[in-house]
């Protein structure tokens, strides 16, 4: 849930989410379809919450980031999952009509990178308020979640990320290469993590989209 990039192709798009979690809250389901109150959805399961962090419906997806602008003081007394919450918004006639609507008093911050009917979104709740942004989808774009990395780290990948398109030809397998490296003399910040035992990459997974189809391919790295 802590580093998402989109690429915009000739044929379309392509996401790309690293999972760093711990590795406590136990191995997630592998992405199959579920069937909704309003669509089928495509989705890995966390087990703990029984929630989720990146979703399709075969046209459109949502990925699911921790914390928004900056890094906030964790409660343990949140009514709901934010993993559900994307769900709740998700599985819904209209994701966007669904975000305006929700009451999100009482639920932890998060951003949501949403591709929707072939638009690029950003919405993002601090605790206070919603807050919607459209994004082109004709230029590149990256994420890290605020609750793991600091504004300089973030201002760092994006760099990373710059230096990596120069040299790609932008196809599903070289934006693999950006989400799976290693900086081995900063082990706590590269692109794929390892800070402690427990926290870590736990897994990425990747929508190609093309002319209005998705392709899952998601990478298990849970140990």
């Amino acid at each position: 849930m802590c580093t998402v990039t989109f690429v915009p192709t000739n044929e379309g798009c392509i996401l790309t989410s690293n999972r760093d979690e711990t590795t406590l809250r136990g191995r997630a389901i592998a992405p199959k379809e579920y069937n909704g109150k309003h669509k089928n959805l495509v989705y890995p399961k966390d087990p703990k919450a029984n929630g989720t962090w990146i979703v399709h419906d075969y046209s459109n997806c949502a990925i699911l980031l921790n914390g928004a602008e900056e890094k906030h003081h964790h409660r343990n007394d949140y009514r709901k999952s934010r993993g559900l919450i994307l769900l709740d918004i998700f599985d819904s006639k209209n994701a966007i009509k669904e975000w305006d609507a929700i009451d999100l008093d009482n639920i932890e911050p998060f951003t949501i990178v949403l591709f929707h009917q072939q638009e690029l979104f950003q919405l993002r709740w601090n605790e206070i308020e919603k807050s919607k942004i459209k994004l082109l989808n004709t230029e590149h774009h990256i994420w890290s979640s605020s609750t793991l990395y600091s504004k300089e780290i973030r201002e760092h990948r994006q760099f990373l990320f710059n230096q990596h398109l120069k040299k790609s030809n932008y196809t599903s397998n070289e934006i693999l290469d950006f989400h799976q490296f290693k900086d081995e003399e900063d082990t706590n910040n590269t692109i794929i993590i390892k800070r402690t035992e427990h926290l870590k990459t736990v897994s990425i997974t990747q929508f190609t989209i093309e002319n209005t189809q998705i392709e899952l391919n998601y990478i298990d790295l849970y140990e």
